[in-house]
């Protein structure tokens, strides 16, 4: 018996020891890994190039409307303070973003202008083709030295096409590469699924956007005080010009087409809008509720000028809904 058990012990013994090794090399190599994953994480993170946080998924139920009841087809809703995505519908979807493009327009020329007060002439090639495409117009004329600050706003307000060419020859000499600039802005932003073909929005096969891409650059473009300055103005006169000597007064589109209606417990503080046959009724709008600021694009919406304007009915039941919780 003795004799026995001492031959079982160094069986026993190398069991044991075969077995916490195995322990310790499963230990050891799930840390690694794990430590690997999370280095790679860290790695891609850092390398990045977002300017606004990724947003978060928060269930739709927070806004006491259904997506289903909007006018427009694609829609998102964002939470500006921490970027968290309240409601969406088909906002992943392509569309056209007709004159919601010149939000990257004017961030762009904004940020590419070392002085805002300067003064740009508008050449007659500036002009050239709009008339033709009945784009919209602020005012300006062949000729015209206007200050940069100015051509912003009529970028912004009365969506002025003119003003759009005028930055874009000033900054980049043609509007062909400061097109190359809004796609490159776009590709750091991480607007994945965007394309821009010209500076105005007028129709472009080639020339798309999704809802969220526009979320993503709003929200960025609004970080920009003159920015959101502009954004949120009503109206706007520009200072005497050699062609304008009591100068121009432009009244935001939007505003106009909101019709000073209220929102519960809130007010809509500015916004873009936007309209082409083949993008529908458009818009980009900032909102505040209560404490919370919010941002809300919508495209596609049935409708033209002269129809009830679809884009602004969504809005306001949009932001009313978050009013009423």
């Amino acid at each position: 018996m003795v004799r026995k058990v001492k031959n079982k012990k160094p069986g026993i013994s190398l069991f044991v020891t075969i077995l916490m090794i195995g322990v310790i090399t499963a230990f050891v190599y799930h840390s690694i890994i794990t430590l690997g994953n999370q280095q790679t994480f860290k790695d891609e993170y850092d390398n990045r190039t977002t300017s606004v946080p990724p947003a978060k998924i928060e269930s739709a139920s927070s806004v006491p409307i259904s997506p289903d009841k909007l006018n427009s087809p694609n829609a998102i809703l964002i939470r500006l303070k921490d970027h968290t995505i309240l409601m969406q519908k088909n906002s992943a979807e392509k569309i056209y973003p007709a004159s919601l493009t010149k939000i990257m327009t004017a961030i762009v020329a904004i940020e590419n202008l070392p002085d805002l007060k300067e003064k740009i002439v508008l050449t007659n090639s500036t002009f050239q083709g709009l008339y033709e495409a009945d784009a919209s117009m602020a005012g300006f004329q062949p000729g015209e030295q206007v200050r940069a600050i100015d051509l912003l706003y009529g970028v912004m307000l009365p969506s002025g096409a003119e003003c759009c060419g005028g930055l874009a020859d000033q900054i980049a000499g043609s509007e062909q590469n400061f097109v190359k600039l809004m796609n490159q802005k776009a590709a750091g932003l991480g607007m994945k699924n965007t394309h821009f073909e010209n500076s105005t929005g007028l129709h472009n096969a080639n020339h798309y956007t999704t809802a969220k891409d526009l979320a993503i650059l709003l929200s960025y473009a609004l970080q920009n005080n003159t920015f959101r300055e502009i954004f949120s103005s009503s109206r706007h006169s520009t200072q005497p010009s050699n062609k304008h000597p009591g100068g121009i007064t432009f009244y935001s589109t939007m505003f106009e087409d909101l019709n000073n209606q209220n929102i519960i417990g809130g007010e809509i503080l500015g916004g873009k809008t936007g309209y082409t046959d083949e993008a529908g009724l458009c818009l980009a709008s900032l909102a505040r509720v209560g404490k919370q600021e919010y941002i809300l694009i919508s495209a596609g919406a049935k409708g033209d000028h002269q129809s009830e304007q679809y884009n602004i009915t969504d809005a306001l039941a949009v932001y009313n809904g978050i009013g009423k919780r």
